[in-house]
C-alpha cells in the first residue's frame, strides 16, 4: 500500500488525538468580549497554573532562559453566551468566517484565519514569559501579552526560538500590520469610581507588595491576578478598550454602550466621535 493510500485510509477513519490539559490560564478577563484578538497587542499580566503532575518545578528547568514561549490552548468559550450559558446551536464545520479585521462582512476560508470556530478549537500564541514562580512546591508561569481569557485550558508549552520562529520577510495577507488603536478617555465620574474601587481593595495590599513567594499562597497570587484591582490597571483597561472590542458592524454606533468585564468590575464605554471611545461607568460586579 502506497503512502497516499494510507493517508486516505487514516482520514476515512476520522481518527482523533486527545491531548491532556496540563494547566489553566488565570487572567483578569473572564469573558471573550474585551480580550485581545491577537497576542502581544496588550501587555495584560496573567498566570498559567499548571495541573498535577505537570506542575513539578523540574519540568521547567531551563525555561527561564527564554524570554517568550509558545502556548497551545483550547477555545473553551466558543458557545458560551453573555450570560455564561451554553448555547451550542450549530456544532458543524464552518468552512468560511468573517474576520473583524475585514469589517465583519467579507468571508474567507477558516484556515486562512485565526477564528476560534475551527475544527480543533485550538489556539496558538506567543507570549512573554515574565518569570517562573515556585509557590507551595508548584510551578506558576507569570506571562504577559496573552489573548486568552480566564480558565482557558492549556494543552502545551514550548520555548520560542527566535532564529527559527521569527520570519522577518513573511507576508501577512489581510493583516499586514497591527490595527491602529483608538483614543480612550474617562469621564470625571468614571475616573472617581475607579479610584474608589482601588481604595476599597487596599485591604489586600500586602499580597501585591509581597516579593518573597515563600510568604504567598497560590490562592493569594491567583486572587491578585484575577480580581484585585490595582491603580496600574487603568492603563491596561484603556489599552484593551483601545483595541475596540465592539463588533465590526457597530464601529460607527455612537448610541450604544458596551460593557467589558475586567477583574471584579464592569467597565462601560461608548463611541463619542470617530476613533474616540469614552469610559463612562465603572461598577463592582455583584454576586
Amino acid at each position: 500500500m502506497g503512502y497516499d493510500n494510507r493517508c486516505r485510509d487514516n482520514a476515512s477513519q476520522k481518527e482523533e488525538h486527545r491531548a491532556p490539559i496540563i494547566g489553566y490560564h488565570r487572567a483578569p478577563l473572564t469573558q471573550k468580549f474585551g480580550a485581545p484578538r491577537q497576542p502581544n497587542l496588550v501587555a495584560v499580566t496573567s498566570i498559567i497554573e499548571m495541573s498535577s503532575p505537570y506542575d513539578t518545578p523540574a519540568a521547567f528547568i531551563g525555561l527561564e532562559a527564554f524570554s517568550h514561549i509558545w502556548v497551545s490552548w483550547q477555545f473553551h468559550h466558543n458557545y458560551i453566551d453573555k450570560d455564561n450559558r451554553l448555547n451550542k446551536t450549530d456544532s458543524g464545520f464552518r468552512p468560511q468566517v468573517r474576520p473583524p479585521r475585514l469589517g465583519g462582512n467579507q468571508k474567507i476560508g477558516v484556515f486562512a484565519s485565526r477564528s476560534m470556530y475551527r475544527p480543533s478549537a485550538l489556539g496558538l500564541s506567543v507570549v512573554k514569559l515574565e518569570r517562573i514562580e515556585i509557590i507551595e512546591g508548584r510551578a506558576l508561569l507569570v506571562i504577559s501579552g496573552a489573548d486568552m481569557i480566564d480558565a482557558t485550558p492549556i494543552i502545551d508549552i514550548k520555548p520560542y526560538i527566535a532564529y527559527s520562529d521569527a520570519i522577518t520577510y513573511a507576508e501577512s495577507g489581510f493583516a499586514p500590520a497591527a490595527p491602529v488603536s483608538l483614543d480612550v478617555t474617562l469621564t470625571e465620574s468614571a475616573s472617581q469610581q475607579f479610584i474608589n474601587l482601588v481604595n476599597r481593595g487596599q485591604v489586600n495590599k500586602s499580597i501585591t507588595e509581597a516579593t518573597d513567594t515563600k510568604s504567598v499562597t497560590i490562592s493569594a497570587r491567583l486572587q491578585q491576578i484575577q480580581s484585585q484591582l490595582l491603580a496600574s490597571d487603568i492603563d491596561t483597561i484603556k489599552a484593551l478598550i483601545a483595541q475596540d472590542p465592539r463588533p465590526a458592524y457597530r464601529r460607527d454606533d455612537t448610541k450604544t454602550s458596551f460593557v467589558m468585564r475586567y477583574k471584579s468590575i464592569d467597565v462601560t464605554f461608548r463611541l463619542v466621535e470617530s476613533r474616540s471611545l469614552q469610559i463612562t461607568d465603572m461598577v463592582e460586579v455583584r454576586g
